[in-house]
């Protein structure tokens, strides 16, 4: 059995007195895409915040269960937070390339902890954008402004500035929802080949694409987590008939 890169245990989280999650508990494989889908406001994106701590940024919540990742608590007071994040890259749905170039956007965070060996960022530069199926795009434009790329190469160039900072996971929180199709389906290749080297944790933008790419899928309503299973298992055989009837369109 593989152990889980990431496990999360009884996890209940509230935003003032309103509990947004309720005694979540799952184990996430190392090296996969894992999918958490479901209605707005099920708890995806916070329990995706929860796992690189970034909902600490958040005054007057609650949290009660753990999080552990490779087996340590990141709730842990001992636990250096900017380092946790780099280890836990995390890529919004809205595109929010840097001021700079092409270049500097992907090398900001490696230049900020002060890795200055050329040799180096140079490779890590092409390691990051060829990951984010952007490196035949823009491996001439790399001197360009960052802003002048399409809607779906700035979303490509957040994943490999993530990337670039070489972390374990990546979240992605609906990454492709302002997409074209065939941006959509740049990303969602992208991910094939990124999950050799990361634990991936998608937020996605539909059920269609939820069932593409999950190697895993967790269903969440209203807080709860009522399924978790395989994807080719969960969009064909849902055990659950609140899964069933959200995966077919008959919910509500």
């Amino acid at each position: 059995m593989v152990e889980a890169k990431i496990h999360i245990d009884k996890v209940s989280y509230a935003y003032g007195e309103n509990w947004v999650l309720n005694d979540v508990t799952l184990d996430i494989a190392p090296n996969s895409v894992t999918v958490f889908f479901g209605p707005a406001g099920g708890g995806k994106t916070t329990l995706l915040r929860l796992i690189n701590r970034l909902n600490d940024l958040v005054e007057g919540t609650q949290m009660k269960g753990r999080i552990l990742v490779d087996g340590q608590d990141i709730y842990n007071s001992e636990i250096h937070i900017p380092t946790l994040r780099r280890r836990v890259g995390m890529v919004f749905a809205l595109p929010l390339p840097l001021p700079g170039t092409v270049r500097e956007n992907v090398l900001y965070g490696l230049k900020l902890a002060g890795v200055k060996d050329r040799s180096r960022l140079d490779e890590i530069l092409e390691q990051s954008l060829t990951q984010s199926a952007l490196w035949d795009e823009v491996k001439d434009r790399l001197d360009h402004l960052a802003v002048a790329l399409s809607g779906g190469q700035q979303q490509r160039l957040c994943i490999a500035r993530s990337l670039a900072l070489e972390p374990d996971i990546l979240l992605l929180d609906e990454p492709t929802s302002g997409l074209d199709p065939i941006s959509t389906r740049k990303v969602e290749d992208s991910l094939f080949t990124l999950k050799e080297h990361y634990t991936v944790i998608i937020v996605p933008h539909s059920i269609q694409q939820a069932a593409r790419i999950a190697d895993k899928a967790a269903f969440f309503l209203m807080g709860n987590l009522v399924e978790y299973a395989a994807g080719t298992e969960l969009f064909t055989r849902p055990r659950k008939k609140k899964t069933e009837e959200y995966v077919t369109g008959r919910f509500g």
